[in-house]
């Protein structure tokens, strides 16, 4: 049993982030931007800077103590590591170094010398790194040198304070101790108080002479620069190879921003999956570019096309659609534009089911420009001259002919003819009749349509031809378009069989077809107009003076 042919799936994420990202990489003008810009403010940044040297160097912190040597002596005794940190580039270690440097001939504020200071603590260590960073490298070095130097003194000269209030405050404890004594010696001895209060002031006169003999004898180093600044060999800071790295990372990121911003507010479609979700229909098929077609309309009947065989894959993916082979009744039309695209799908169609053994009559429904028979070129045989035609009788009298695709069969073109009122035209019941030959066993009937949204024919004829196919360029189409064309449609009582895509054209290939529209027409209007069935005199040879019979109300119209 044929199942019908259905819709993608919404639900396939990795999917729908493919999409996504190859409609952001379709975007190269912007990535490509993007990145240039990048590049330029890495190479600006590179060139544009001053050069800056950095000196550092390291000092290891410790607490006074009264023999480092002994055992269970700990160098971090009362030390927090972070407190001393902020303290080395605190004013206080700014104006030490700012008078030390000022001696050496270098004049700075303190402001902008601890501008140029970092000082970082490696993770469980009592190390200070000292990093300046200065113009030249002995500038650096000497400020770097300054700084460490200025923090060990003013660390030494905060030790050595506090030794020296605690041994005043102790001394203030024992001079009125030594006091009291001398005059417990002066009294008359032999009495036991007095000897006993004696000895209590001697024991405690001792104890604050060995407390205030230890705080002397404290070791006051404040730490050790285990690492002198030493003057740079070359600046510091991110190179020119690394900017122009960084700079094109964040450039392409900034494309990919820019593009995607662009994706967000573009109407156009830019992915299959937002076709056929637009259109509510699949995609039948994605025509190629072939750029050796020589001008004619039928890629079918050259050898090697692969247009060719994707013409042939739709039809045979029609062939076996269910809602298509109950009818037997194709409408070919584009969303705008002149429908050359959708003029060749129909034909090449056309043949398709020709060769398939079909019997495929092709209407062309195009009433204001056709050009189909004299696009299809020699293929068609036995072709009427226009004057032929003017006999009196309306379109689709005397319009139909066969067409020969080499190797591939023939079938039977209703060419279009212009028409005064057209709707009248595509609803008159001789179209009817044609039309009703496609429930003949073995007969295809495809209808060729002017743009669904530019006029009204396409939809005058859906009633009669339910199953349309719509041909785009993706490039062009907007999603607002397809759903107005799904829902002009179903309103209609027809149904989307899918969507037929192809390359378009490029600039050069519009720029020549616009100027062989000029030649054809001789300098007027570009269009397809030169090309139909009608009144007008376009250069068909067959259309001579001396063949046209005379119309003696010309000239009272």
């Amino acid at each position: 049993m044929n199942q019908p042919i259905r819709a993608l799936e919404d639900q396939d994420e990795p999917a729908l982030l493919r999409d996504q990202f190859r409609q952001l990489l379709g975007y190269r003008a912007l990535l490509a931007s993007g990145v240039v810009v990048g590049l330029l403010g890495g190479g600006w940044l590179a060139l544009s800077g001053e050069e800056s040297y950095t000196s550092t160097g390291e000092v290891v912190v410790r607490s006074a103590a009264s023999d480092p040597f002994a055992a269970g002596a700990s160098a971090d005794k009362g030390i927090n590591i972070g407190s001393e940190r902020q303290t080395a580039v605190s004013d206080t270690v700014g104006t030490l170094a700012v008078t030390t440097l000022a001696g050496q001939g270098d004049r700075v504020e303190v402001g902008p010398l601890l501008s140029g200071l970092q000082v970082t603590n490696p993770p469980n260590t009592l190390v200070l790194r000292f990093s300046y960073t200065g113009r030249t490298p002995a500038l650096a070095k000497t400020r770097a040198q300054a700084l460490a130097d200025a923090y060990l003194e003013i660390r030494r000269q905060r030790t050595e304070n506090s030794i020296a209030h605690m041994v005043q405050g102790y001394r203030a404890q024992l001079t009125p101790l030594t006091e009291q004594r001398d005059q417990l010696a002066e009294q008359a001895a032999g009495s036991n108080d007095v000897t006993s209060a004696r000895a209590n002031l001697v024991v405690a006169i001792s104890e604050l002479t060995r407390k205030i003999s230890e705080l002397r004898a404290l070791d006051t180093t404040p730490g050790y620069l285990t690492k002198k600044p030493a003057a740079p060999s070359r600046p510091t800071g991110a190179g020119l190879p690394l900017l122009l790295g960084l700079g094109g990372v964040v450039g392409l990121a900034l494309g990919l921003l820019l593009s995607w911003v662009r994706l967000v507010f573009d109407p156009a479609v830019r992915s299959t999956r937002e076709l056929v979700r637009s259109l509510g229909a699949p995609l039948l098929g994605t025509l190629p570019r072939e750029r050796a077609s020589g001008g004619t309309v039928l890629a079918i009947g050259r050898s090697g096309s692969r247009l060719a065989e994707e013409y042939r894959a739709v039809a045979f993916r029609l062939a076996y659609d269910p809602s298509f082979a109950q009818r037997r009744r194709l409408l070919v039309t584009a969303p705008r534009g002149d429908g050359a695209a959708a003029t060749a799908a129909a034909a090449n169609l056309a043949a398709a089911f020709a060769e398939m053994g079909r019997d495929v009559l092709l209407v062309e429904a195009d009433l204001r420009t056709p050009a189909l028979a004299r696009d299809l070129g020699p293929a068609v045989q036995g072709p009427l001259p226009r004057w032929a035609a003017r006999g009196g009788r309306a379109w689709p009298s005397d319009s139909r002919m066969n067409v020969d695709v080499p190797g591939s069969g023939a079938f039977t073109l209703i060419a279009g003819r212009r028409t005064d009122n057209v709707p009248r035209a595509l609803t008159s019941a001789p179209v009817g009749v044609i039309v009703a030959e496609g429930d003949r066993p073995g007969a295809v009937v495809i209808v060729l349509a002017p743009p669904v949204l530019s006029y009204a024919d396409a939809v005058a004829l859906i009633d009669r031809v339910e199953g349309v196919v719509v041909v785009c360029d993706p490039r062009e189409v907007h999603r607002s378009d397809l759903e107005r064309i799904r829902e002009i449609i179903e309103a209609a009582g027809g149904s989307v069989l899918g969507a037929l895509l192809h390359p378009g054209l490029s600039r050069h290939e519009r720029r020549a077809r616009k100027k062989a529209a000029k030649r054809r027409t001789g300098g007027g209007r570009p269009g397809r107009d030169g090309g139909g069935y009608g009144p007008e005199h376009t250069g068909d040879p067959t259309e001579t003076l001396g063949l046209r019979p005379y119309d003696s109300t010309a000239g009272h119209r």
